[in-house]
Protein backbone atom coordinates (compact mmCIF):
# COMPACT_ATOMS: atom_id res chain seq x y z
CA UNK A 1 0.00 0.00 0.00
CA UNK A 2 1.46 3.48 -0.84
CA UNK A 3 1.80 6.20 1.99
CA UNK A 4 -1.06 8.29 0.20
CA UNK A 5 -3.06 4.91 0.65
CA UNK A 6 -1.97 4.13 3.50
CA UNK A 7 -3.00 7.92 4.96
CA UNK A 8 -6.26 7.14 3.28
CA UNK A 9 -7.28 3.93 5.12
CA UNK A 10 -6.14 5.67 8.45
CA UNK A 11 -8.20 8.85 8.11
CA UNK A 12 -11.20 6.27 7.31
CA UNK A 13 -11.54 4.86 11.07
CA UNK A 14 -11.58 8.56 12.28
CA UNK A 15 -14.87 8.40 13.04
CA UNK A 16 -16.56 11.21 15.83
CA UNK A 17 -16.91 8.62 18.07
CA UNK A 18 -12.73 7.73 17.61
CA UNK A 19 -12.37 11.15 18.54
CA UNK A 20 -14.37 11.36 21.24
CA UNK A 21 -12.05 8.40 22.62
CA UNK A 22 -8.78 10.11 21.59
CA UNK A 23 -9.65 13.37 23.33
CA UNK A 24 -10.87 12.14 26.65
CA UNK A 25 -7.82 9.44 26.46
CA UNK A 26 -5.84 12.99 27.71
CA UNK A 27 -8.25 13.00 30.76
CA UNK A 28 -10.57 15.56 29.63
CA UNK A 29 -14.65 14.41 29.36
CA UNK A 30 -15.84 15.22 26.00
CA UNK A 31 -19.82 16.58 25.85
CA UNK A 32 -20.10 14.30 22.22
CA UNK A 33 -20.05 17.27 19.94
CA UNK A 34 -18.00 16.79 17.49
CA UNK A 35 -17.59 19.29 14.01
CA UNK A 36 -15.10 18.72 11.18
CA UNK A 37 -13.14 22.07 10.60
CA UNK A 38 -11.72 23.00 7.20
CA UNK A 39 -8.62 21.14 7.11
CA UNK A 40 -6.83 19.18 3.68
CA UNK A 41 -3.52 18.32 5.02
CA UNK A 42 -4.44 17.18 8.74
CA UNK A 43 -8.15 16.37 9.78
CA UNK A 44 -9.29 18.81 12.52
CA UNK A 45 -12.26 19.02 14.69
CA UNK A 46 -13.89 21.26 17.31
CA UNK A 47 -14.99 18.91 20.26
CA UNK A 48 -17.20 19.62 23.26
CA UNK A 49 -15.76 19.47 26.57
CA UNK A 50 -17.77 19.35 29.72
CA UNK A 51 -17.83 22.52 31.83
CA UNK A 52 -15.06 23.68 29.55
CA UNK A 53 -14.76 25.88 26.30
CA UNK A 54 -14.55 23.54 23.00
CA UNK A 55 -11.18 22.43 22.31
CA UNK A 56 -9.62 22.03 18.60
CA UNK A 57 -7.95 18.82 18.12
CA UNK A 58 -5.47 18.23 14.96
CA UNK A 59 -4.72 14.47 14.13
CA UNK A 60 -1.59 14.64 12.11
CA UNK A 61 -1.57 12.85 8.13
CA UNK A 62 0.20 9.71 9.06
CA UNK A 63 3.63 9.63 7.49
CA UNK A 64 3.81 13.51 7.07
CA UNK A 65 6.16 14.50 9.99
CA UNK A 66 8.17 12.77 12.42
CA UNK A 67 7.18 13.14 16.16
CA UNK A 68 10.99 14.93 16.29
CA UNK A 69 9.45 17.53 13.26
CA UNK A 70 6.21 17.78 15.28
CA UNK A 71 7.48 18.34 18.88
CA UNK A 72 10.15 21.04 17.26
CA UNK A 73 7.02 22.47 15.82
CA UNK A 74 5.08 22.71 18.80
CA UNK A 75 8.32 23.67 20.77
CA UNK A 76 8.85 26.39 18.81
CA UNK A 77 5.04 28.12 18.91
CA UNK A 78 5.27 27.13 22.49
CA UNK A 79 8.65 29.52 22.66
CA UNK A 80 6.35 32.35 20.96
CA UNK A 81 3.59 32.03 22.90
CA UNK A 82 5.84 32.22 26.53
CA UNK A 83 7.68 35.35 24.88
CA UNK A 84 3.93 36.39 25.04
CA UNK A 85 3.21 36.46 21.54
CA UNK A 86 -0.35 35.93 19.82
CA UNK A 87 0.60 32.28 18.57
CA UNK A 88 -2.18 29.43 18.97
CA UNK A 89 0.44 26.68 20.63
CA UNK A 90 -0.96 23.31 21.32
CA UNK A 91 -1.64 22.59 24.70
CA UNK A 92 0.36 20.58 27.15
CA UNK A 93 -0.51 18.15 30.00
CA UNK A 94 1.00 18.13 33.70
CA UNK A 95 4.32 16.04 32.19
CA UNK A 96 4.85 18.57 29.43
CA UNK A 97 3.99 16.94 25.99
CA UNK A 98 2.04 18.01 23.25
CA UNK A 99 1.81 15.05 20.83
CA UNK A 100 -0.58 12.44 22.06
CA UNK A 101 -1.44 9.12 20.69
CA UNK A 102 -4.58 6.76 20.42
CA UNK A 103 -4.75 3.66 18.13
CA UNK A 104 -1.89 4.94 16.35
CA UNK A 105 -3.21 8.59 15.46
CA UNK A 106 -1.32 11.64 16.12
CA UNK A 107 -2.80 14.57 17.69
CA UNK A 108 -2.17 17.94 19.43
CA UNK A 109 -4.90 19.74 21.60
CA UNK A 110 -5.29 23.66 20.84
CA UNK A 111 -8.01 26.24 22.60
CA UNK A 112 -10.01 28.24 20.34
CA UNK A 113 -9.67 31.66 19.10
CA UNK A 114 -12.19 33.13 17.46
CA UNK A 115 -11.78 36.32 14.85
CA UNK A 116 -11.89 37.87 11.34
CA UNK A 117 -9.97 37.34 8.43
CA UNK A 118 -7.36 40.48 7.26
CA UNK A 119 -8.67 42.96 5.11
CA UNK A 120 -6.36 42.83 1.76
CA UNK A 121 -4.07 45.27 1.05
CA UNK A 122 -5.37 46.93 5.00
CA UNK A 123 -2.28 49.13 5.59
CA UNK A 124 -2.72 49.55 9.33
CA UNK A 125 -3.45 46.03 9.50
CA UNK A 126 -0.23 44.72 7.67
CA UNK A 127 1.59 47.26 9.42
CA UNK A 128 0.43 45.79 13.25
CA UNK A 129 1.09 41.88 11.28
CA UNK A 130 4.62 43.65 10.74
CA UNK A 131 5.18 44.14 14.55
CA UNK A 132 3.89 40.71 15.19
CA UNK A 133 6.67 38.67 12.52
CA UNK A 134 9.17 40.95 13.61
CA UNK A 135 9.03 40.13 16.99
CA UNK A 136 8.23 36.38 16.21
CA UNK A 137 11.48 36.50 14.46
CA UNK A 138 13.15 38.19 17.43
CA UNK A 139 12.74 35.23 19.09
CA UNK A 140 13.02 32.82 15.74
CA UNK A 141 16.77 33.49 15.34
CA UNK A 142 17.83 32.46 19.19
CA UNK A 143 17.67 28.67 17.79
CA UNK A 144 17.61 26.76 14.54
CA UNK A 145 15.59 24.00 13.88
CA UNK A 146 17.54 20.52 13.71
CA UNK A 147 14.52 18.28 12.45
CA UNK A 148 12.30 20.98 10.49
CA UNK A 149 13.13 20.83 6.67
CA UNK A 150 14.15 23.80 5.12
CA UNK A 151 13.11 25.80 2.28
CA UNK A 152 15.26 24.60 -1.21
CA UNK A 153 14.27 24.32 -4.70
CA UNK A 154 14.47 20.11 -4.38
CA UNK A 155 11.40 20.38 -1.89
CA UNK A 156 9.41 23.10 -3.14
CA UNK A 157 10.42 22.82 -7.46
CA UNK A 158 11.95 18.98 -8.12
CA UNK A 159 9.59 17.36 -6.18
CA UNK A 160 6.32 18.64 -6.82
CA UNK A 161 7.23 18.65 -10.83
CA UNK A 162 7.60 14.84 -10.39
CA UNK A 163 3.91 15.14 -8.54
CA UNK A 164 2.61 16.97 -11.56
CA UNK A 165 4.20 14.95 -14.45
CA UNK A 166 1.79 11.96 -13.84
CA UNK A 167 -1.66 14.25 -14.57
CA UNK A 168 -0.27 16.57 -16.70
CA UNK A 169 -1.57 16.18 -20.52
CA UNK A 170 0.85 15.29 -22.89
CA UNK A 171 0.40 18.38 -25.36
CA UNK A 172 1.18 20.55 -22.51
CA UNK A 173 4.53 18.29 -21.70
CA UNK A 174 6.88 20.79 -23.67
CA UNK A 175 5.68 23.64 -22.24
CA UNK A 176 6.10 22.58 -18.60
CA UNK A 177 9.33 21.31 -18.81
CA UNK A 178 10.52 24.60 -20.46
CA UNK A 179 8.96 26.82 -18.30
CA UNK A 180 10.25 24.45 -15.03
CA UNK A 181 14.03 24.64 -16.53
CA UNK A 182 13.79 28.11 -16.41
CA UNK A 183 12.36 28.73 -13.26
CA UNK A 184 14.85 26.42 -12.19
CA UNK A 185 17.27 28.35 -13.16
CA UNK A 186 16.53 31.61 -12.47
CA UNK A 187 15.54 30.60 -8.92
CA UNK A 188 19.22 28.93 -8.55
CA UNK A 189 20.61 32.00 -9.87
CA UNK A 190 18.71 34.83 -7.65
CA UNK A 191 21.25 33.26 -4.71
CA UNK A 192 18.08 31.37 -2.33
CA UNK A 193 20.27 29.32 -0.86
CA UNK A 194 22.96 31.49 0.19
CA UNK A 195 20.83 33.29 2.08
CA UNK A 196 20.44 32.80 6.31
CA UNK A 197 17.71 31.17 7.38
CA UNK A 198 15.90 31.03 10.68
CA UNK A 199 13.01 29.27 12.01
CA UNK A 200 10.08 30.43 10.38
CA UNK A 201 6.22 29.94 10.25
CA UNK A 202 6.53 29.24 6.52
CA UNK A 203 3.43 29.38 5.49
CA UNK A 204 2.45 32.77 6.34
CA UNK A 205 -0.63 33.92 4.36
CA UNK A 206 -3.46 35.81 5.36
CA UNK A 207 -5.80 32.50 6.32
CA UNK A 208 -3.15 31.83 8.59
CA UNK A 209 -3.72 35.11 9.94
CA UNK A 210 -6.89 36.37 12.46
CA UNK A 211 -8.06 39.71 13.69
CA UNK A 212 -9.56 39.91 16.67
CA UNK A 213 -10.97 43.16 17.88
CA UNK A 214 -8.99 43.40 21.13
CA UNK A 215 -5.58 42.05 20.57
CA UNK A 216 -4.57 42.61 16.69
CA UNK A 217 -3.19 39.75 14.51
CA UNK A 218 -2.94 36.54 15.67
CA UNK A 219 -1.06 33.74 13.98
CA UNK A 220 -2.59 30.08 12.91
CA UNK A 221 -0.62 26.92 12.14
CA UNK A 222 2.73 26.44 12.55
CA UNK A 223 2.09 22.71 10.45
CA UNK A 224 4.43 23.99 7.60
CA UNK A 225 6.90 25.75 9.36
CA UNK A 226 10.21 25.48 8.23
CA UNK A 227 13.90 26.91 8.13
CA UNK A 228 13.64 29.98 5.63
CA UNK A 229 14.85 33.49 4.83
CA UNK A 230 12.79 35.85 7.18
CA UNK A 231 11.05 37.31 3.97
CA UNK A 232 9.41 33.88 3.59
CA UNK A 233 7.01 34.98 6.09
CA UNK A 234 6.38 38.03 4.90
CA UNK A 235 5.84 38.36 1.11
CA UNK A 236 2.52 36.31 0.86
CA UNK A 237 0.78 39.47 3.05
CA UNK A 238 1.73 41.57 -0.35
CA UNK A 239 -1.47 41.37 -3.05
CA UNK A 240 -2.43 43.63 -6.28
CA UNK A 241 -0.37 45.54 -8.61
CA UNK A 242 3.32 45.99 -8.41
CA UNK A 243 3.07 50.02 -6.63
CA UNK A 244 0.26 48.40 -4.03
CA UNK A 245 2.66 45.70 -3.69
CA UNK A 246 5.69 48.23 -2.89
CA UNK A 247 3.10 50.23 -0.77
CA UNK A 248 2.23 47.36 1.41
CA UNK A 249 5.64 45.86 1.79
CA UNK A 250 6.76 49.63 3.15
CA UNK A 251 4.27 49.23 5.87
CA UNK A 252 5.24 45.63 6.68
CA UNK A 253 8.66 46.31 6.95
CA UNK A 254 8.32 49.46 9.18
CA UNK A 255 6.50 47.38 11.96
CA UNK A 256 8.85 44.01 11.02
CA UNK A 257 12.48 46.94 11.95
CA UNK A 258 10.69 47.82 15.48
CA UNK A 259 11.48 44.41 16.32
CA UNK A 260 13.89 42.78 14.38
CA UNK A 261 16.42 44.16 11.68
CA UNK A 262 15.48 42.52 8.54
CA UNK A 263 18.77 42.14 5.13
CA UNK A 264 16.51 44.26 2.54
CA UNK A 265 18.68 42.12 -0.48
CA UNK A 266 16.15 39.50 0.45
CA UNK A 267 12.91 41.57 -1.38
CA UNK A 268 15.44 40.55 -4.43
CA UNK A 269 14.19 36.70 -3.36
CA UNK A 270 10.05 37.59 -3.89
CA UNK A 271 9.81 36.36 -7.36
CA UNK A 272 11.37 33.03 -6.66
CA UNK A 273 9.37 32.30 -3.45
CA UNK A 274 6.15 33.21 -5.79
CA UNK A 275 7.33 30.64 -8.13
CA UNK A 276 8.54 27.94 -5.60
CA UNK A 277 4.66 27.96 -4.14
CA UNK A 278 3.11 27.90 -7.66
CA UNK A 279 4.56 24.62 -8.51
CA UNK A 280 4.78 23.12 -4.56
CA UNK A 281 0.90 23.72 -4.55
CA UNK A 282 0.37 22.09 -7.92
CA UNK A 283 2.27 19.16 -6.75
CA UNK A 284 0.73 19.32 -3.24
CA UNK A 285 -2.68 18.82 -5.05
CA UNK A 286 -1.31 16.21 -7.52
CA UNK A 287 0.18 13.84 -4.59
CA UNK A 288 -3.17 14.33 -2.34
CA UNK A 289 -5.34 13.77 -5.44
CA UNK A 290 -6.51 10.65 -4.20
CA UNK A 291 -7.80 11.52 -0.94
CA UNK A 292 -11.60 12.18 -1.15
CA UNK A 293 -11.33 15.29 0.86
CA UNK A 294 -9.04 17.01 -2.09
CA UNK A 295 -11.56 16.51 -5.41
CA UNK A 296 -14.71 17.81 -2.55
CA UNK A 297 -12.57 21.04 -2.08
CA UNK A 298 -10.65 21.79 -5.39
CA UNK A 299 -12.89 20.27 -8.09
CA UNK A 300 -11.50 22.78 -10.63
CA UNK A 301 -7.69 20.67 -10.15
CA UNK A 302 -6.60 18.52 -13.13
CA UNK A 303 -9.24 19.71 -15.31
CA UNK A 304 -7.98 20.55 -19.04
CA UNK A 305 -8.13 24.33 -18.05
CA UNK A 306 -6.56 24.28 -15.23
CA UNK A 307 -3.72 22.80 -16.52
CA UNK A 308 -3.71 25.53 -19.26
CA UNK A 309 -3.66 28.31 -17.17
CA UNK A 310 -1.17 26.61 -14.83
CA UNK A 311 1.16 26.27 -17.44
CA UNK A 312 0.44 29.53 -19.04
CA UNK A 313 1.10 31.25 -15.41
CA UNK A 314 4.05 29.57 -15.18
CA UNK A 315 5.39 30.98 -18.64
CA UNK A 316 4.57 34.47 -16.84
CA UNK A 317 6.37 33.78 -14.22
CA UNK A 318 9.40 33.10 -16.25
CA UNK A 319 9.37 36.88 -16.97
CA UNK A 320 8.56 38.39 -13.84
CA UNK A 321 11.22 36.32 -12.63
CA UNK A 322 13.56 38.75 -15.23
CA UNK A 323 12.08 42.21 -13.76
CA UNK A 324 13.75 44.32 -10.98
CA UNK A 325 12.51 43.54 -7.60
CA UNK A 326 10.18 45.50 -5.34
CA UNK A 327 11.26 48.79 -4.19
CA UNK A 328 10.93 50.52 -0.97
CA UNK A 329 9.92 54.12 -0.24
Amino acid sequence: MSVSSQSLADYARLTPDLVISAIESTGRLSDARVFALNSYENRVYQVGIEDELPLVAKFYRPQRWSDAQIREEHAYTRALAAAELPVIAPLADAAGETLFSFEDYRFALFLRKGGQGLEAGDHDQLYRVGMLLGRMHAVSRLQPFTARPALSIERFLDAPARQVRSLLPEHLSQRYERAIASLRERIAASGLASFPTIRTQGDCHPGNILWTRDDGPWLLDFDDCQSAPAVQDLWMLLCGERHEQELQLAEVLDGYQSFCDFDTREIGLIEALRSLRMIHYAGWLAMRWEDPAFPAAFPWFATPAYWQEHVGELEIQVERMGEPPLRLF
